[in-house]
């Protein structure tokens, strides 16, 4: 006879680091059944949701925000974060109480792969919501510079032949074309 398995939340150790994240299939080993039901879990989540996250996604679907689009309860990885936006690598967590050990474990998870997680209280957006805004447009201008750099750290080594395209694998026998923008 087969053993039930379940699941078990691990307790919290001195070696409290995030989980190792092996990409592959969609992005994240997670089967298409789970992920499915991630999908399925996150759909639940936005036909109930609670009034701070109503209140925040009001405003956002009010401010131009260019092609930075913020999606409700998105689903990153094997994560469900309250608000995401794919552009700049950021989740906005909104926390009703105080973060358990799950939540921490998931937001240094997501971290580990450049996704920064900002957690707001619920009380907050709801009595101060012109400062949590002005929260989220500074954490959103420093991903943008952040990108920006990195993007012309990136740039700037190509120019030099620091990497060049036909080093990799499976490229030598390829023509180096140079590039139309």
């Amino acid at each position: 006879m087969t053993e039930k398995k379940t699941l078990k939340i691990r307790t919290p150790s001195a070696d409290d680091t995030a989980p190792d994240l092996k990409k592959k299939g969609r992005g994240w080993e997670i089967s298409e059944k789970r992920l499915d039901n991630l999908h399925d879990q996150a759909r639940k989540l936005r036909r109930h949701s609670t009034e701070a996250h109503k209140a925040l996604a009001e405003r956002f679907s009010k401010a131009d925000m260019g092609r930075h689009v913020f999606k409700r309860h998105a689903v990153i990885g094997s994560a469900i974060v309250d608000f995401g936006c794919h552009t700049l690598g950021l989740a906005i967590s909104i926390d009703e109480e105080e973060p358990g050990v799950v939540e921490t474990r998931r937001d240094k998870s997501l971290e580990s792969v450049g996704v920064r997680v900002m957690r707001i209280k619920a009380a907050d957006i709801l009595e101060n919501m012109d400062d949590v805004l002005a929260r989220i447009t500074t954490v959103m201008r420093e991903r943008i510079a952040d990108k920006n750099v990195a993007r012309a750290a990136h740039r700037d080594e190509m120019r030099r032949g620091g990497s060049d395209r036909n080093d990799r694998p499976g490229r030598s026998d390829r023509p180096n074309y140079p590039r139309k923008y």
